[in-house]
């Protein structure tokens, strides 16, 4: 049986340095007393329980926590960090990828994830690319997000083990 104490525990102590740091008020850390380091802290309790703990499905959970914690903090800091619904789906994506790594599945999901963030992020340049095939590949793209759709039905129905 997996030690399921790991998680809480982590979270508790997590949350006890930030309050007490916050409350010691010590100016080094002022930027760091908002809510996406909460949601840092309880991503790394996640990890901690996915690799120290050996229970590899709190892998993703603790990637997206994380992933999403890291990108609220650096998204105003950095101009190079994508404000992008594409930055979202490439956390996802990773958090798949880190869990198949130590489970054996997931890949399919996580390829998935990440071409579609691929696409996101880089999609002014997807369609400039396409510009220079302008008249059939440009009807074609309109019609990307029904394929998506169609794929998903295909997964959800028809495709069995």
């Amino acid at each position: 049986m997996k030690n399921q104490r790991m998680i809480p525990g982590m979270i508790l102590i997590g949350f006890g340095v930030y309050f007490y740091l916050q409350q010691a008020n010590i100016s080094l850390f002022n930027e760091f007393y908002t809510w996406p380091t909460l949601l840092i802290i309880v991503g790394a309790a996640f990890l901690v329980q996915g690799y120290y703990g050996k229970d590899y499905e709190a892998i993703l959970p603790g990637v997206i926590l994380v992933g999403f914690g890291i990108h609220f903090h650096v998204v105003n800091k950095f101009e190079l960090w994508p404000d992008h619904l594409g930055a979202f789906i490439l956390i996802i994506a990773l958090g798949f990828l880190l869990r198949y790594q130590k489970t054996g599945n997931g890949l399919f999901h996580g390829v998935l994830f990440l071409i579609l963030a691929g696409l996101l992020l880089f999609y002014d340049r997807i369609t400039s690319w396409l510009g220079l095939l302008e008249n059939g590949v440009a009807a074609a793209w309109k019609f990307w997000p029904a394929a998506l759709i169609l794929i998903g039905i295909y997964l959800l129905f028809f495709k069995k083990k």
